[in-house]
């Protein structure tokens, strides 16, 4: 059985919670106590959350845990003494350190992170570089993994991260259980971008929003704008107009986008040829997507898969 300590602060998002469903589901999936968690504050009691609901937890004693886990907050407050003294204790014999959102500004106070990758939710990304510039921060990522220390981006992430610790503690098939449990894909990995380029469009009618569901579906086609306007039953000039006005870019620029979003992942995530990759994603060709890369993000495929790999050894 491996003890969990899971530390809240008061105002905590009730969602910074999710990732514990994954040890909970764990434990039921085995049939046995995989897990056992331990709710954390300063002083113990009733801690509340930012919605007004309230929850127990035990005060720091035991430093004792094969993981520590500081949970997230509505905003990033002033680490107090005695967590940092907690978290540095506990640090000493612990498997793991890890956060979601901005516990990893306790991490951080409590000198764990300097030289290491780390990741934290996006809104809080440039305090966290002016406040500690030896961190290696990594902020368009859901979740880092870097030796002993794990770090999660949102709170949605910390589930990602949760389901990343079972597989690396007990196995693929357990994660993969929980993960259809909860329904939820089966885990997002960790370099997988906080942004979604679909939600970064942000289209107001469901015209729209179902031509650019038409083609996230179907990147490796040519959807032309005559094929996207036919799919949202408009006329190709009226499409464009609307497509503009909604989502602040051309219908070529928005599907550009998302074979760029589409090849990144399987750049990171999977083995497949450059080329294949710039088939399925509809680029076509390698040299067609090597120029939208450079163009759009700075640097070739050949690179990002050369970094997703030293990433992967490391």
């Amino acid at each position: 059985m491996l003890k969990i300590g899971f530390v809240v602060t008061p105002d905590f998002p009730v969602m910074s919670l999710a990732a514990l469903s994954v040890f909970e589901f764990a434990n039921l999936s085995a049939g046995e106590t995989l897990y056992a968690v331990t709710l954390l504050s300063e002083d113990g009691g009733s801690i509340p959350a930012y919605s007004g609901a309230r929850l127990q937890t035990t005060a720091f004693a035991d430093a004792h845990f094969d993981t520590l886990i500081i949970g997230g907050n509505t905003r990033v407050s002033p680490t107090s003494p005695k967590l940092r003294g907690f978290v540095a204790e506990v640090a000493r014999t612990a498997r793991r350190m890890s956060s979601i959102c901005t516990g990893a500004f306790a991490l951080a106070d409590a000198g764990l992170l300097e030289g290491r990758r780390v990741t934290t939710h996006w809104l809080f990304t440039d305090e966290m570089r002016a406040r500690f510039p030896t961190i290696k921060l990594e902020a368009n990522r859901i979740f880092v993994v870097d030796g002993p220390f794990w770090t999660a981006a949102g709170n949605s992430a910390g589930v990602d991260l949760a389901l990343a610790m079972l597989e690396h503690d007990h196995g693929a098939d357990i994660a993969l259980t929980v993960a259809r449990i909860m329904v939820v894909d089966r885990q997002r990995a960790g370099g997988q971008s906080q942004h979604s380029a679909l939600l970064d469009l942000r289209p107001k009618s469901d015209r729209i929003q179902n031509a650019l569901a038409h083609a996230r579906a179907n990147l490796s086609a040519p959807l032309s704008v005559e094929s996207l306007a036919e799919t949202a039953g408009l006329g190709s000039r009226q499409f464009s107009r609307a497509f503009r006005e909604e989502t602040g870019m051309s219908p070529a620029k928005a599907v550009e986008s998302l074979r760029l979003e589409a090849a990144r992942l399987m750049i990171e995530q999977s083995r497949h040829p450059i080329d294949v990759i710039a088939r399925e994603t509809g680029f076509g060709d390698p040299e067609r997507m090597r120029r939208a890369f450079v163009r759009v993000l700075g640097f070739p495929p050949q690179a990002m898969r050369r970094t997703a790999r030293d990433k992967a050894d490391a």
